[in-house]
C-alpha cells in the first residue's frame, strides 16, 4: 500500500507529492472510480487513479459545465451567454467552443482570467462586478450589450444563491437557460459546515432545496438537476441546477431527486 499523493507523482500523474495534494484537495482525483480528497489515502499498487481535467481547459469548473450541458442537453450555439463568477474563464471556454455566439464573463475579482479565453474578441471580460446587484442597465452599461442573455451560467462561491437568484431572473432573455452550481457550503449555516465541509445530508438536501425554491419565487421553473461530476472545496458535494423563466415545474416535482442526489433517505 502506498500514500495517495505519492502513488499519483510516481506514476507520473502529477509533478510532485506537492502538486498531487493539491490535486487530491481540489476534488480531482479518483480511486477505482470514487473520488478521494485526502492525500493520506492508502492505495494498492493495482488501484485505479485518475485525474479529472488534465486537458486544455483553464479551469477544473469547465467539466462541471460540461456534464450540465450534454446532460441537460441545452443548445449553445448562436446564443449570447452570461457567465457569472468566470474566474480563470472555464466556464467561458466551453460556452465558445461550443459557439456561443457572445460570452459576458463577469466577476467580482480582478486579474483572475487567463489571457487565451480573454483575448477571443467574442468575450467581454468584467471585473469588478458584484451579480448580487446586477441589473439589465447595469449590465448592458458595463458590457455593451444590449439583448438579454439566452443562456446564464453561474459557479459563485462566498455567496448564497438566493441573494443572486432575483438579479438573474431580471437579467435573463424569456427563452433562457440557466445553469446554476449549487454549493451547499455556501447555502448553510457554519454551524453545518466543519472543516469547510457539509458531512449531512440531509443539511445537503435542504441547501438544494432551499435555493430551488428560492428560484421558484423569482419566477424561475426547475428543468433538472445532476450531482457535479467534480467535488468542490475541501471535497464538498456540488450540484448543478437547470432553471427557466417561464418553464419547469415547482421545486416539490423534484424531491425525491434532490434527496437521492445528495444522499438523504
Amino acid at each position: 500500500m502506498t500514500r495517495l499523493d505519492a502513488a499519483l507523482a510516481a506514476r507520473g500523474l502529477a509533478r510532485s507529492r506537492t502538486h498531487a495534494a493539491t490535486l487530491i484537495a481540489d476534488g480531482l482525483v479518483s480511486v477505482d472510480g470514487r473520488p478521494v480528497v485526502k492525500a493520506s489515502t492508502s492505495v494498492a499498487d493495482t488501484s485505479e487513479l485518475s485525474v479529472a481535467g488534465a486537458d486544455h481547459y483553464v479551469g477544473r469548473g469547465a467539466h462541471k459545465l460540461i456534464a450540465a450541458l450534454d446532460g441537460f442537453a441545452v443548445p449553445v450555439e448562436g446564443r449570447l451567454a452570461l457567465d457569472m463568477g468566470a474566474s480563470t474563464g472555464g466556464f467561458t471556454q466551453v460556452l465558445r467552443e461550443r459557439g456561443a455566439r457572445r460570452v459576458l464573463a463577469v466577476d467580482v475579482g480582478h486579474d483572475q482570467m487567463a489571457p487565451a479565453v480573454a483575448a477571443d474578441p467574442a468575450v467581454v471580460v468584467v471585473e469588478g462586478f458584484n451579480v448580487r446587484h446586477m441589473t439589465p442597465e447595469n449590465l448592458q452599461s458595463v458590457t455593451g450589450e444590449a439583448s438579454a442573455p439566452e443562456l446564464v451560467v453561474g459557479d459563485l462561491s462566498f455567496i448564497s444563491l438566493e441573494l443572486v437568484l432575483p438579479a438573474i431572473a431580471s437579467v435573463a432573455a424569456p427563452g433562457a437557460d440557466i445553469i446554476l452550481l449549487v454549493k451547499p457550503q455556501f447555502e448553510v449555516g457554519r454551524t453545518a459546515v466543519r472543516g469547510g465541509l457539509v458531512t449531512d445530508p440531509a443539511t445537503r438536501a435542504d441547501a438544494v432545496a432551499r435555493t430551488a425554491w428560492s428560484a421558484w419565487d423569482a419566477g424561475l421553473g426547475m428543468l433538472g438537476i445532476l450531482a457535479s461530476p467534480i467535488l468542490g472545496t475541501h471535497g464538498n458535494s456540488e450540484y448543478l441546477l437547470h432553471l427557466a423563466p417561464g418553464r419547469g415545474s415547482d421545486p416539490s416535482e423534484w424531491s425525491d431527486r434532490i434527496n437521492a442526489l445528495a444522499g438523504r433517505r
